[in-house]
């Protein structure tokens, strides 16, 4: 389904990799890239379990736009284990304009399709994204 306003459709691999994450807590995190010759969202890399956030923003590229949700884990001021689905919109002051405004049209719909983000961050560099940008948000 192509949205008029982007042009975008999303692959159905995005969606079933996002329940993956949420539902089953198969992957740490999953990062999605738009084919713009496809005109879609499709999966471009996913983590393990195991890895860690710094994995996770190492496979962001540093010159690339990029959509990705991530599986947080965190304890609360109360010490009680949570986890949260944060959904970061990555667009590097380094990457082509025209990527960028891509990225930014088509966000809200991608975002519509993955039910179950519960904070989301844009970040432009990767201090807008370390792991006590995202505790501070996930609390």
């Amino acid at each position: 389904m192509a949205n008029a306003a982007s042009g975008m459709a999303v692959h159905d691999d995005c969606k079933l990799r996002f329940l993956d994450l949420k539902a089953k807590r198969t992957f740490r995190f999953v990062v999605f890239k738009i084919e713009e010759k496809q005109k879609q969202v499709v999966v471009e890399k996913v983590g393990e379990p195991a890895l860690s956030y710094d994995d996770f923003a190492a496979s962001l590229p540093a010159d690339e736009c990029r959509y990705a949700v991530y599986d947080f884990d965190f304890v609360t001021a109360e010490n009680c284990q949570k986890s949260k689905i944060i959904f970061i919109a990555w667009s590097p002051d380094t990457a082509r304009v025209r990527s960028k405004m891509i990225y930014a049209s088509s966000k809200d719909r991608f975002k519509r399709e993955l039910d179950g983000i519960q904070v989301e961050l844009q970040a432009t560099d990767p201090t807008e994204m370390d792991i006590d940008v995202i505790r501070s948000r996930a609390n």
